[in-house]
């Protein structure tokens, strides 16, 4: 983790959303759900800037984008920051759960299974962007039949969303998940691991964490039992 400094090189439409590619060295792009604090010199808080694929001279930023962010806006980036995603070294079929407002954060994820070698299945509700055409894409509805197939799962979730998602899966009351996987809890991180402000505590089976600096990605049955 280091501070550097960065740039907007372009923003573009993201489903319906502003992403933006950041310019910056290679040592501040994060990995598949970590993140990079960044902020322009008239924002009050920083943007925590979510990875969602390579760029020559920096990477892809997830939407949502700060308002008022254009290209050739200066950056001071802090990063990379928090636990990210690791797929299991022998993983056979990877489903991917983009259960909130963005499902780019999971993409990274899909094209390191797809260059494995893994069967990978994309489950939402949101608008898809173009795919590759071996990512096969179903709606959210069809989870439950996600967990008998898959040997890993990802899921992006908002933390005000995880409450109940258990019965989104199709989990009875006490049952357990049949298969692995990781969440990725989207919450503010207005202080990015510097001052525990508390905003983006979770209750988990090990007491309470913070999404910024514990996170943002969790052990599944961590979280869910």
């Amino acid at each position: 983790m280091g501070s550097f400094t960065g740039r907007v090189a372009e923003v573009r439409t993201e489903a319906g959303c502003a992403a933006a590619t950041i310019a910056c060295p290679g040592r501040a792009v994060p990995g598949p759900g970590q993140y990079a604090q960044a902020s322009a010199a008239t924002d009050v808080l920083g943007a925590a800037l979510f990875y969602a694929g390579e760029w020559q001279g920096g990477f892809l930023a997830a939407p949502p984008l700060p308002t008022g962010w254009a290209p050739g806006t200066p950056l001071a980036l802090r990063g990379p920051l928090g636990r990210g995603f690791r797929l299991p070294e022998n993983l056979q079929r990877l489903a991917l759960v983009a259960a909130g407002d963005c499902l780019a954060r999971l993409l990274p994820l899909a094209a390191a299974a797809l260059a494995r070698g893994a069967a990978v299945t994309l489950f939402t509700d949101l608008p898809l962007p173009p795919l590759p055409a071996s990512l096969e894409a179903y709606p959210l509805g069809t989870l439950k039949e996600a967990l008998a197939w898959a040997d890993f799962l990802a899921v992006d979730l908002p933390l005000d969303d995880l409450t109940g998602f258990d019965e989104r899966l199709g989990l009875s009351p006490g049952e357990r998940l049949p298969c692995p996987g990781q969440i990725l809890l989207h919450a503010p991180m207005p202080c990015a691991g510097l001052s525990e402000c508390g905003a983006c505590a979770i209750r988990t089976r090990r007491g309470w964490k913070l999404a910024c600096a514990d996170g943002p990605v969790f052990d599944l049955r961590e979280i869910m039992g």
